[in-house]
């Protein structure tokens, strides 16, 4: 018997190649990235940079590393960073925050991710004996944990006149900065223009196996390298996966709509069943959020039963995550809006 075939909903993450990805992975031209040396990482890099709007990328194995370099490089110890209180820098990155920059984490509430610019300002503190300053804001966008929400553009600029006016940098978590763009219609270098600093994921939507970039100025770069070589970030002939993000570049942006108009598909097809509580209006990308509450089923037994109608999907503090991606079709939803009904209709 054939191995079984899911509809895979726990991440855009699992997302597989494409045919074309595997061509160009396995010709790709190569050489020594430490040395500075391959060539295909040197177009890659040339490529995101131009695509974000920024001087200079650079390639690093995953999202969490990008972000902890750019912390680490605008920080300095015992120093003090703003985060929204529900971001995966703060949350899911292996307090990397603490543990490699040795900063300590301010997290505000936000409104779908969106920090209240009043707030952030009252937050800011000069450093004094028992007090430690603040010297960056973190941004996300999308946002994972408010259900893929979008946060506008006039949060990235007053963010922007608060950190000039109190000399603070401001990275942005856009690991799915595309989906953003794709849904609200504003360019990504419009977002980018007001931050110092931004990584986003060619792993995710963008469907490259592995890696992300991260930009800025030619300086911050440089400083990123190095932060890069002394976390184990360092890597050879690398370019045979850079090739899979150059199509992911240039040929798997425009598609992210295609993700996000089966998650509402999704959204409205399950939002009014029993134990269900979500609101089609909120998904504004590919991921949806739902809280879980039915009398006679638990988040587990209910995860465990879609399972077994060939469907994953992921339980995350007491409620599930559904994601849709390239791998997943017309067909996959209309699967798991139907299982959705079946387990839930007693």
């Amino acid at each position: 018997m054939g191995e079984k075939i899911f509809s895979d909903f726990r991440s855009d993450t699992v997302t597989k190649p494409t045919r074309k990805m595997r061509l160009a992975m396995a010709n790709a031209e190569v050489g020594d990235d430490v040395f500075g040396d391959d060539p295909t990482v040197k177009k890659l890099e040339e490529l995101g940079a131009e695509k974000i709007g920024k001087e200079a990328s650079l390639f690093v194995p995953s999202g969490t590393m990008g972000n902890s370099i750019a912390v680490k490089v605008w920080t300095k110890e015992l120093e003090e960073i703003i985060v929204e209180e529900r971001s995966h820098i703060y949350n899911m990155e292996s307090t990397h925050i603490a543990f490699i920059s040795r900063v300590i984490p301010r997290p505000l509430p936000s409104r779908r991710g969106a920090m209240d610019p009043e707030l952030v300002e009252k937050a800011i503190r000069k450093p004094a004996l028992h007090i430690p300053g603040t010297s960056l804001i973190c941004i996300e966008n999308t946002h994972n944990y408010w259900g893929g929400a979008v946060v506008p553009i006039d949060n990235f600029r007053a963010m922007r006149e608060i950190a000039d006016k109190h000399g603070l940098k401001i990275h942005l978590d856009g690991a799915r900065i595309f989906n953003a763009s794709i849904s609200s219609g504003v360019p990504v270098k419009e977002y980018t223009k007001y931050v110092d600093s931004v990584m986003f994921c060619l792993s995710k939507g963008l469907s490259a196996p592995i890696g992300s970039l991260l930009a800025g100025s030619k300086e911050f770069i440089e400083k990123a390298r190095r932060i890069r070589k002394l976390l184990g970030g360092g890597m050879r002939q690398v370019g045979v996966i850079a090739a899979a993000g150059i199509i992911s570049l240039t040929e798997m942006i425009d598609r992210l709509a295609e993700d996000h108009n089966r998650a509402k598909r999704l959204a409205e097809g399950i939002c009014n069943l029993p134990g269900i509580e979500l609101d089609p209006k909120d998904v504004e990308t590919n991921i949806i959020f739902l809280k879980f509450n039915h009398p006679r089923i638990s988040i587990q037994e209910f995860l465990n039963k879609l399972k077994e109608k060939g469907i994953l999907a992921l339980g995350l503090a007491g409620r599930i995550r559904l994601v849709t991606h390239k791998d997943i079709n017309d067909e996959d939803v209309e699967k798991t809006i139907k299982a959705f009904k079946e387990i839930l209709k007693y």
